[in-house]
Formats: C-alpha cells, sequence, structure tokens
C-alpha cells in the first residue's frame, strides 16, 4: 500500500512538473508571437521601414498612431536606438547607417533628373562650373550659390528639390531617403525637370535693350523644345514628369505645352482646371519670410496683447478686394494691427515681432488664393485664420488644418462684427491646443540643406509618391473591373 503511495506521488510530481513546462513553454511561444504578429498585414511601406529600423515588427511603435504622427503608409524612416548604439560600438556613426539605407530599392520616390544646362537652372544664380560641369559640388557647402533674398525667396522651391535629389547620391551628404536619384529613367517613378521657373521670372522675364523676347521666354522655348524632342517625354506624353512652377507668373508661355505634367505650385488661382487641377499637381508651402520662433520662446496666450494681426498690401484686385473692406472694418478696433506694410524699411522683422506677439493671424486673399503669410504665421505660432474661399493648402491630405487654424468665408468675414466675436469668442484653452498644434507641425514648413526628416523638402516627395500611388490605385481598379465582373 506504501509502495502505491510513493507511485502516486511520484506521477504526481511528475505531471506537475510536466504541467510547469508545458505553460514555460506556451509563454515563450506567446512572447515569440506577440515579437512577430501581424507580419502578413503590414503594407509594404511598413515592411521597408521594419527592414530599414530593425524594430520589432509589433512594436507599440508600428502598431499604435498617435494624433501627431502620419499614418502607416508615410511614415517617415527613423533608426531605431539599439540600431545607432550597435553602430556607434562598432565604430561607425549614425550618419554612415543613414546613408547606407539612401539606395533606389528601399527609397519611397525614384526621380530621374535631366541633365540640363546650368542656363536653366544654378546658371542664373551666376554660377560657373569647371569645364563641363553641369552641377555644383553639394558636398562642399562653399560651392553651392545661395538663392536671392527677399520676396525672390519665398518661391525658391525649385532650389531645394534640385539641392535634395543631387545630394541623394552623395555618400558626404546625410538626408532623408524619401527621394533618391537613379541614373535610369525606366527605374524612376518621376521624371523631374531642373529649371528654376520662379527665379527665371522674377530675375529674368524684363526685356534687356533692343530684345525681341526676354531671357525667361527663351528659356521656356528651349525647355520645351528639349523635353518634346526626349524619348522620356514621348513615353508617356509629359504625363510622369515633375516640373516646379510655384511662383504664379512662372511658366507663363510654356504651361499649356507642358500641362500634362505633374506641377508644384503654390496655388490654381491661375490655371485653368484642364492646365493645373488637384487630381494631378501638389501645393508646396512658401518658404516663410520671418524668423522661425523655438517652441521654447514662443509666448503663450497672455503674453500676446494682439488678437488680430495683418501687415501687408491692402488694395489688391480681383479676390483681394477684400482686404479693403476688412481694413475699414477693423482698422480702429484697439487690440487689431491692420496696417500697409513691405519689406522695405526692415518690414520683415517688424512683422514677425508683430505676429509673435499676436494670438490670430489674418491670411486674406490677395492677387492669389495664397500668400507667404499664411507660412509666416505657422513660423510665428500665431493661430493662422484663413480668410480665401479658394486656397488649397499643402498636406491637406494629411494634415488636419482645423487642429492649428480657421477657416472664415470671405462672406462672412465682412459682415460687420462677425470676425472680431468670433475671435474673441474662442477661449484661452482652445487656443492653447492650437498653439500646441503649430509648434508640432511647424517643421513641416521648413527649407533646409541638407533636408531632414519631415521637413519641407520631404513632405513635397512624399507628396509626389501618394499622388503618384493614387492615380495608380484607381488605373488598376479601372483595368480589373472587367475581369472582377466575369465572377460576379
Amino acid at each position: 500500500m506504501s509502495s502505491m503511495s510513493e507511485k502516486s506521488l511520484v506521477l504526481s510530481r511528475f505531471l506537475s512538473c510536466l504541467i510547469a513546462i508545458s505553460v514555460f513553454l506556451l509563454f515563450l511561444s506567446s512572447f515569440s508571437l506577440i515579437e512577430f504578429c501581424g507580419s502578413s498585414f503590414k503594407s509594404s511601406s511598413n515592411l521597408q521601414s521594419i527592414l530599414v529600423n530593425s524594430e520589432p515588427i509589433c512594436s507599440k511603435t508600428n502598431l499604435v498612431i498617435s494624433e501627431n504622427s502620419f499614418p502607416p503608409e508615410i511614415q517617415i524612416e527613423k533608426p531605431s536606438e539599439a540600431l545607432v548604439s550597435a553602430k556607434k560600438a562598432d565604430g561607425l556613426g549614425y550618419e554612415n547607417e543613414k546613408q547606407k539605407m539612401c539606395d533606389p530599392s528601399r527609397a519611397l520616390l525614384r526621380v530621374y533628373m535631366y541633365d540640363l544646362p546650368p542656363e536653366f537652372h544654378f546658371g542664373l544664380l551666376h554660377w560657373r562650373g569647371g569645364e563641363n560641369q553641369i552641377w555644383p559640388d553639394v558636398s562642399n557647402p562653399s560651392q553651392i550659390p545661395s538663392y536671392p533674398g527677399g520676396l525672390n525667396l519665398q518661391h525658391s522651391i525649385e532650389y531645394w528639390l534640385t539641392l535634395d535629389l543631387l545630394a541623394s547620391n552623395n555618400l558626404n551628404v546625410v538626408r532623408p531617403c524619401s527621394a533618391v536619384r537613379v541614373e535610369n529613367s525606366s527605374e524612376a517613378d518621376i521624371v523631374y525637370v531642373p529649371f528654376f521657373s520662379s527665379l527665371s521670372y522674377n530675375r529674368y522675364s524684363k526685356l534687356q535693350g533692343k530684345d525681341r523676347f526676354s531671357l525667361n521666354r527663351m528659356l521656356q522655348d528651349k525647355l520645351i523644345e528639349f523635353l518634346k524632342g526626349r524619348d522620356e517625354w514621348k513615353r508617356f506624353g509629359g504625363k510622369d514628369h515633375l516640373i516646379v512652377a510655384h511662383h504664379p507668373n512662372s511658366l507663363l508661355a510654356a504651361r499649356r505645352k507642358l500641362g500634362s505634367s505633374r506641377f508644384v505650385l503654390a496655388d490654381f488661382g491661375r490655371y485653368p482646371p484642364s492646365i493645373a487641377n488637384p487630381d494631378k499637381d501638389i501645393i508646396a508651402p512658401y518658404k516663410h519670410m520671418v524668423r522661425t520662433i523655438s517652441a521654447n520662446n514662443s509666448l503663450p496666450f497672455e503674453k500676446r496683447p494682439t488678437l488680430a494681426f495683418f501687415q501687408g498690401a491692402i488694395y489688391r484686385k480681383a479676390g483681394g478686394m477684400i482686404r479693403q473692406e476688412l481694413y475699414y472694418l477693423l482698422k480702429n478696433e484697439k487690440d487689431v494691427h491692420f496696417t500697409f506694410g513691405s519689406v522695405r524699411s526692415n518690414g520683415i522683422s517688424q512683422a514677425g515681432r508683430g505676429m509673435a506677439s499676436s494670438k490670430f493671424c489674418l491670411n486674406i486673399a490677395g492677387d492669389t488664393p495664397s500668400s507667404n503669410r499664411l507660412f509666416d504665421s505657422v513660423a510665428s505660432h500665431c493661430v493662422p485664420v484663413i480668410i480665401s474661399d479658394e486656397i488649397e493648402v499643402p498636406y491637406k491630405d494629411v494634415l488636419d488644418y482645423s487642429e492649428f487654424s480657421i477657416f472664415v468665408r470671405g462672406s462672412d468675414a465682412v459682415k460687420k462684427g462677425y470676425l472680431l466675436n468670433l475671435l474673441r469668442g474662442i477661449k484661452r484653452e482652445k487656443w492653447t491646443k492650437m498653439w500646441e498644434r503649430l509648434k508640432e507641425i511647424g517643421k513641416h514648413y521648413e527649407y533646409q540643406y541638407p533636408s531632414q526628416p519631415g521637413d519641407a523638402v520631404d513632405m513635397i516627395w512624399q507628396a509626389v509618391s501618394r499622388k503618384i500611388s493614387s492615380v495608380r490605385l484607381i488605373n488598376n481598379h479601372r483595368k480589373d473591373r472587367y475581369s472582377r465582373s466575369l465572377f460576379t
């Protein structure tokens, strides 16, 4: 009997150990599943991000999207801290690893750029390279010609995008990997045309001496001839070409003949829908003129004594007539600054100080629906009040502008008392929430070289990629609709 009890006891202990081991193995198995779960359902761009970042596939970073982050398909690549630490331990810097990631197979956008003669781009900045040298050495800042200041600078988008593409193949320049230049056009998602069209208009649109045509006009004619003769243009009729025409008067002579391409624009105010429209073209922010206010130096609600601020040209044509109406409504209000202003006599610095000490900044339609004032407001952390019915804003498919700005219909804004009652009714808590959001999204409107993750250059390339992807998706659905109908 005693022997039977001992056997039962041994068996019981054996079963207990077996159960304990099983539970332990089950725990390990569950842990592994947590680390690798859901990989089959990731988007291709997420998979790319995972491969680049060397992070667990189901880490919190990939599963949870905060209100301040981008949707998964446009996540900005950023190496994990563990990866950076490991590389530093091996004697390699973060910069070296980041450059290794910039290759066409991992890039969000593969770009073929024409080697146009310097007369179309940096030659307009009086740059003269060596014999047979088309581009400046972008790894050497002293070799890069600077862009003209003043109001010229607000439309300098073409300059920053071109520099960024040149840097994408240079191991000495650290930048994001959203766009990479490729040497073969058949491998490209988009064909970039490096013509500094805004600079050409601003600096070279006037006739010189007895010339019948301006340099700006002659360059446009040359560009048309060049593109129409290229196999890359003939392949799709220019539909896969990207041309920057940010100044509203740039490419005036060429835009109709090049209208099948994608444009990078400030707005659609001076374009017929057949030439430019939101379905194919990209809206890019102006380069702001005022100094960027750091988050630490940004004044809160109580320290901004001015309720509403506007300084600029008041008497405008067409849609800009609303500025004049608002001026007469608001000019005598004690907590409103509404005056004429220009870039002269330190006007930009004055405007910057005024915006930085104002709660709301009025962004009113002028000769065109958009103006640089919106982006000056963002840089000043002054909540934009957008009074422009036809305006198109950058990145509207990924940023909710209602979180940091206020839209007012023009017909409402000119009603006596409407605008002031609206702004005075916005309490400190609501304003502060928009102010905090402005500090978060401000980096998306900054142009710089080298470009940084999430800055204006990086965001524009991402916007181009999304536009291309959406067109491909629509075309694929159209192709599939007949094959699908066979099975329904």
